[in-house]
């Protein structure tokens, strides 16, 4: 096998498929390579070199060769990024699943480097026992609204005036934005500027820091979660 055919490049393991006796083909989503495909041969096996540098909750770097097929050939591993702290808690675990799950489902076209980022942060965050789990879960899926080109209009309602600090807002689905209400409104400034903060690239860190956000984010939470099944089928 030639040295040059060999690609290097980091890894987040998607899915992984026990095949024949020893070996497992992995589903990993790479910042630079879309997602792959790989066959890791003799990974189940106890003295495998290649099983300790593919750890679910992880980053590594890997090397493959690109088979003939839509199957390449795993060739080694490194282990950059563990998050080992996330399968101390069954909750961190089982949202840690259900996060790689849905990046799995979103990214079946050839995804960019962004998926590979927020995937990495929201491990990083899952890690963090200081940032609340409902809180990750709103943010992830703010980001995966806004890195498929579902953003709402936070800036005007649907009357195409500007949001006023001081008015009450619903929110309309079908318009992906706010109408004045100022009688019944649900929504206030603090809810439309925790909701502009969730949907820029910042990491959930940032949210976690908001005075008040894990109330902003149980308000907000079913909004985004209908945006999500709307738009994403998540």
């Amino acid at each position: 096998m030639s040295p040059m055919s060999q690609i290097v490049t980091e890894g987040i393991i998607l899915g992984r498929t026990d095949y024949g006796e020893a070996d497992r083909i992995l589903t990993m989503l790479t910042p630079d390579q879309g997602k792959l495909r790989l066959m890791a041969k003799g990974v189940r096996r106890v003295k495998s070199k290649l099983a300790g540098g593919i750890e679910l909750f992880s980053v590594s770097t890997i090397t493959f060769v690109k088979g003939r097929g839509e199957i390449g050939t795993l060739v080694s591993t490194r282990l950059l990024q563990h998050y080992g702290t996330i399968v101390q808690d069954l909750n961190r675990t089982m949202l840690g699943y259900d996060l790689i799950k849905q990046t799995n489902k979103i990214t079946e076209d050839e995804p960019g480097r962004e998926y590979f980022d927020i995937l990495n942060q929201a491990f990083e965050a899952l890690d963090d026992a200081e940032i609340p789990r409902p809180l990750v879960r709103f943010w992830f899926s703010a980001q995966l609204l806004r890195l498929t080109g579902h953003n709402p209009n936070l800036q005007t309602d649907t009357a195409g005036q500007k949001l006023n600090p001081k008015e009450m807002y619903d929110f309309h689905f079908d318009q992906m934005c706010f109408a004045a209400a100022p009688d019944r409104g649900r929504f206030s400034a603090s809810h439309i500027k925790f909701l502009r903060l969730s949907f820029a690239a910042h990491p959930a860190k940032t949210l976690a820091q908001v005075q008040g956000g894990i109330v902003l984010t149980e308000a907000l939470a079913p909004l985004v979660s209908t945006m999500q099944q709307i738009h994403l089928h998540l």
